[in-house]
């Protein structure tokens, strides 16, 4: 099959029309066209459906964009990894963390792997969610870091570790004087999150350690992106689960304290299974025990 039809329907399908479509392409919107309606004849049926306002995406047309997207991100990557072998370059593992793994949490799993395998090495970004997993599909990053994403069609997922949660409150908190903190005190507590319920598995996943202990949580979506979690606090009464360290944080601005029950989180590591990656494989081993 014709990559270049493929990666055509994908833009179709992304920008919803063929007139954008076209221009992110760099080709005409005739042969756009041309190229789809070959692709459709190809496959035998019809892949989309054209009308005065857009485009509609057939449910043929959505199977086919599930595997495109993957193959497209195989294809790359195989380009790449042949590229790179071929002059003789040190494979480079990528790595994409959602905000939701901390860079102290990064340090130490990178510390960890490098243990292992000196050798090894690493190019690390911030990616949102979303876009962290556009980019492993797209073949433009080996490896992701994150708490409970869900893996789309063509990702697998592993638990490196577990982490156990603390509550991050402003120093002047009712709670900020306390060594410990039972769990079932939050329910009249904002509690910031990241994520929406529902849009955000790990926000689910902390609602769920909530109603485990009895109680429907209040929470309050941080306006602050991408900023660490323990500072999401900070000149607020709200409170914040974190995995950071007990005790002060943020200049002293912010007290960490523990949470009765127990309860932890995973750090998970999220890749694309069909592509190859000596550096990603010598990565997971070091987690494989």
């Amino acid at each position: 099959m014709d990559l270049h039809k493929l990666e055509h329907l994908v833009a179709v399908a992304e920008e919803g029309g063929f007139t954008r479509a076209a221009a992110k392409l760099h080709i005409s919107q005739q042969a756009l066209s041309t190229s789809i309606r070959a692709l459709e004849r190809e496959v035998g049926v019809d892949l989309l459906s054209r009308n005065h306002g857009g485009v509609t995406v057939l449910p043929a047309g959505q199977a086919l964009l599930d595997d495109a997207r993957v193959l497209r991100g195989v294809a790359r990557s195989a380009l790449q990894r042949a590229r790179r072998i071929g002059r003789g370059e040190t494979e480079l593992l990528r790595i994409g963390h959602t905000p939701a793994v901390t860079g102290d949490e990064i340090t130490v799993l990178l510390r960890r792997a490098h243990d292992a395998r000196p050798e090894l090495g690493t190019q690390v970004n911030q990616r949102y969610p979303e876009e962290l997993t556009g980019n492993l599909l797209a073949g433009e990053l080996d490896l992701g870091l994150c708490r409970a994403i869900v893996p789309e069609h063509g990702l697998t997922r592993s638990t490196l570790v577990q982490q156990r949660l603390h509550l991050a409150v402003d120093a002047g908190h009712r709670f900020a004087g306390r060594e410990r903190v039972e769990l079932s005190e939050l329910a009249a507590e904002q509690i910031v999150v990241w994520g929406h319920p529902g849009q955000s598995a790990y926000t689910d996943l902390l609602i769920e350690h909530c109603r485990r202990a009895g109680f429907e949580p209040r929470m309050h979506r941080n306006p602050i992106q991408g900023t660490p979690p323990v500072t999401a606090v900070l000149g607020t009464d709200h409170v914040a689960f974190v995995t950071a360290p007990l005790g002060s944080a943020a200049d002293g601005q912010v007290r960490v304290v523990e949470v009765q029950p127990a309860a932890h989180v995973p750090v998970q590591a999220i890749w694309p299974q069909h592509t190859s990656s000596d550096a990603r494989d010598a990565f997971l081993d070091a987690f494989a025990e």
